[in-house]
């Protein structure tokens, strides 16, 4: 299993919005990057990403399980970018905020931190487990 992070704004598609799309999940679809449309196009089924919320109050709020690999996103008119599916498994108890993160020195290498423009990242294990630790999951 591998691990990921989701960047969505809260405005355009909410934790909140992803828990009531229920056990059939949710399209992730819109990522009109070349790098993070490669990092969809790595997951594979049951991989798991954390939800975090970009915007104002910029912070990891959930976790979801990928429940369909890449496919073509039915909104991309070029056909060269994908969308996959994900369910949300549950929230952090406590949201883990960027600014924490960024002020951590364990992070320092953190793509999260590195490169922060970017949708989708591929979580290594180490950082997985820090961050869990610190949302208290």
């Amino acid at each position: 299993m591998k691990y990921w992070l989701l960047k969505t704004e809260p405005e355009i598609w909410s934790w909140q919005q992803q828990v009531e799309s229920g056990n059939r999940g949710a399209e992730w679809n819109g990522v009109r990057n070349f790098q993070a449309t490669k990092n969809l196009r790595r997951m594979k089924l049951g991989d798991k990403c954390f939800f975090y919320h970009t915007g104002q109050n910029k912070s990891i709020v959930g976790i979801v399980k990928v429940t369909k690999e890449a496919f073509l996103d039915r909104s991309d008119k070029t056909q060269k970018f994908v969308s996959i599916m994900v369910r949300a498994l549950y929230p952090l108890k406590r949201e883990v905020g960027l600014l924490e993160i960024k002020k951590n020195k364990d992070f320092k290498d953190f793509s999260l931190v590195k490169q922060n423009r970017l949708s989708v990242i591929r979580v290594n294990l180490k950082y997985w487990k820090k961050i869990c630790k610190m949302g208290r999951v």
